[in-house]
């Protein structure tokens, strides 16, 4: 009897996010209502962990979230994996807010996606391994129904599917 199995983890494409940053900044570079104003995208460090967006105000930093949110949807990349919860810091008339990218399952997270499955009472074994959660049985129809159950499940952060075996 074979065994299949994939893990869940919690981390984003950087080769994407690269895309996603570039594709922004050309939009900015071309819009009318961004002309002669400090609006702009960038790296929060130079681990790519994250946007730091500068704009003219709160309204000019809320129009280019929307185009970052707008260039993710167009890569089918999830929007959980901004953490906006940062508040705007304003001074010489420029306005800067800091995205880091949301990655990694800690132990809460990674009990709450085996809770979800266990719930479910499908035939597989659930371990957490670290920062990936393990999913494994025998049948791939099985394995199928936990990927649809968490993928549909409303969770707070980012989740893709790995070492599909």
């Amino acid at each position: 009897m074979p065994n299949f199995s994939f893990d869940i983890v919690s981390e984003y494409d950087k080769a994407e996010m690269n895309n996603v940053l570039d594709q922004t900044r050309r939009e900015i570079a071309t819009r009318y209502d961004f002309k002669a104003t400090p609006a702009a995208i960038d790296w929060l460090d130079a681990d790519k962990k994250g946007f730091k967006i500068t704009g003219n105000g709160e309204w000019q930093i809320d129009a280019i979230i929307d185009i970052v949110r707008k260039k993710l949807a167009a890569r089918n990349l999830s929007q959980k994996v901004l953490d906006e919860s940062q508040p705007i810091s304003e001074s010489n008339l420029k306005a800067v807010k800091e995205i880091p990218f949301v990655a990694g399952l800690d132990q809460q997270k990674a009990k709450d996606i085996t809770n979800i499955i266990r719930q479910s009472k499908l035939k597989v074994k659930v371990l957490i391994q670290g920062e990936t959660v393990r999913v494994s049985g025998s049948s791939k129809d099985d394995l199928q129904q936990a990927m649809n159950l968490v993928r549909n499940a409303e969770l707070d952060f980012p989740i893709s599917f790995i070492n599909y075996r």
